[in-house]
């Protein structure tokens, strides 16, 4: 399958995508439609295209940790109360660091909802 080699390549397929969306919305329009075909196979480019150079990198702990505490309404100091550490540990850790303890890692699995891979960095 060709591949997407250059900025001006990925630029013309994206220009080509904006085309045809409008031509693939909408009832009674089949899924193997050419327009349908062509979509997929250029999004498939283009995402291997991206993937290349515009990597997205996994979230820090602090990172999660910050969104997570948003989400739940927390401070800095109530996730510190939550999770039964100090303040100053808590700060620690969202500041990147120390790491937290296999234990501490579990609690804010179980307290937080964070998955345990996002809470060990894996």
């Amino acid at each position: 399958m060709a591949q997407i080699k250059t900025e001006k390549e990925y630029e013309a397929a994206m220009a080509r995508i904006d085309q045809l969306l409008p031509l693939t919305w909408g009832e009674g329009i089949p899924e193997d439609s050419p327009e349908n075909i062509e979509l997929s196979l250029l999004s498939d480019l283009v995402a291997e295209y991206e993937e290349i150079h515009y990597p997205i990198a996994a979230p820090s702990l602090a990172e999660i940790l910050k969104l997570r505490m948003y989400e739940m309404g927390l401070t800095q100091k109530s996730a510190a109360e939550l999770l039964g550490i100090s303040s100053p540990r808590m700060s620690e850790i969202m500041h990147g660091k120390v790491e937290p303890s296999l234990s501490l890692a579990r609690t804010m699995c179980i307290k937080m909802n964070i998955t345990p891979e996002m809470a060990l960095g894996l």
